[in-house]
């Protein structure tokens, strides 16, 4: 007998479709089982624990005491009693300008009130027995004191051929040498009392309440790696910036060894009250634009939990709302997570138990 070609066709075709068919079927009873398959993560269970937040603002080092040492008069340096980065005491000479003119004019007004007075003294007795008229004794007097005036007036001004620290400090780099010829307003040296310093910071509005005389606070600077200064809040300003809607706080701090300079940066913290949170790693939170939520563990699947967040610190974040103490959450896995997905805890190899 002949065999049909056409019938040989369709069967070898009915053969490949059932296979093609069982092939698909066992594709997707393996991906459904792939769905089921748990995610392993590593989850905490959240816990009340006692939390002190910080205020931190970036702050200016000032010193106690500043100024910018200058002549009043236009004069030649004579000499030069200071070299840089000297420390020195107050009333101490710092630059000595040429009054040879100044001395001259002094010798010349001594001389004159001495003569003035002996004069006085002679008339003062003639008076006494009525030799000379009153009036005549009276003039005598002005002008001895115009003299003894003048007298004080050249000192005043060879006071001024002295110039000394008004405070004691730390002088900065040395601008004049002998033979300068230095007018008012010239710079000669700085002067910078160092002993204490002063740190400026601006702080929000919205925090004014937690901040007052008295507090304590701390603060590092990038040139000095791990070491951190102690300090109090001195000053809190009377009034608000319009236009950051901030103010200016002033913190005092020890400076020994003088190691905080003028102008340095300086991270500051301020210590609130200590108080109960919850708190979570900052790694279990995801953020999607302006959403904030954590995966919550119950019955061994993973819930979103949309949650309010308050202050980080050192890898924590506090949460306000959307938690409760006692509820689990995966700490590490995120990632791979869904709503709905099983998990199970890589600390224990267990799925996760229900909070």
């Amino acid at each position: 007998m002949r065999s049909n070609p056409a019938f040989a066709l369709l069967a070898v075709a009915a053969f490949l479709g059932g296979c093609g068919k069982t092939a698909a079927t066992g594709d997707a009873a393996k991906g459904r089982a792939g769905g089921d398959r748990p995610v392993t993560v590593t989850t905490q269970v959240v816990q009340t624990q006692p939390f002190a937040d910080t205020l931190q603002a970036l702050g200016t080092v000032r010193a106690r005491e500043s100024v910018t040492i200058t002549a009043s008069v236009s004069e030649k340096v004579q000499a030069v009693h200071f070299e840089s980065g000297d420390s020195v005491r107050a009333g101490s000479p710092l630059v000595t300008l040429s009054g040879q003119a100044e001395q001259a004019q002094l010798t010349e007004a001594q001389a004159s009130a001495n003569e003035s007075d002996k004069l006085y003294r002679r008339q003062s007795e003639l008076a006494s027995q009525q030799l000379i008229a009153r009036s005549q004794l009276d003039m005598q007097r002005a002008t001895r004191d115009a003299a003894v005036a003048r007298v004080a007036q050249v000192r005043a001004q060879l006071a001024d051929r002295v110039i000394r620290a008004p405070f004691g400090g730390v002088l900065g780099l040395r601008q004049v040498s002998p033979g300068t010829l230095v007018t008012p307003g010239t710079a000669i040296t700085t002067l910078d009392d160092l002993s204490t310093v002063f740190v400026d910071f601006p702080v929000p509005e919205t925090q004014l309440a937690q901040v007052g005389a008295g507090d304590r606070i701390a603060g590092t600077a990038a040139a000095y790696p791990g070491r951190r200064f102690e300090g109090t809040v001195s000053t809190v300003d009377a009034r608000v910036d319009p236009a950051t809607r901030a103010l200016i706080v002033r913190g005092q701090f020890a400076n020994p060894g003088h190691a905080l300079k003028p102008g340095m940066l300086l991270q500051v913290e301020i210590a609130r009250t200590e108080r109960p949170a919850l708190l979570v790693p900052e790694i279990s939170v995801v953020q999607v634009g302006s959403e904030s939520y954590v995966f919550r563990v119950r019955d061994g699947k993973a819930e979103r939990a949309d949650v309010g967040l308050g202050t980080r610190r050192d890898g924590r974040v506090e949460v306000v709302s959307g938690l409760a103490p006692g509820d689990r959450i995966v700490v590490d896995g995120t990632g791979k997570l869904k709503p709905g997905a099983k998990v199970v805890d890589a600390s224990t190899g267990a799925r996760g138990p229900s909070a």
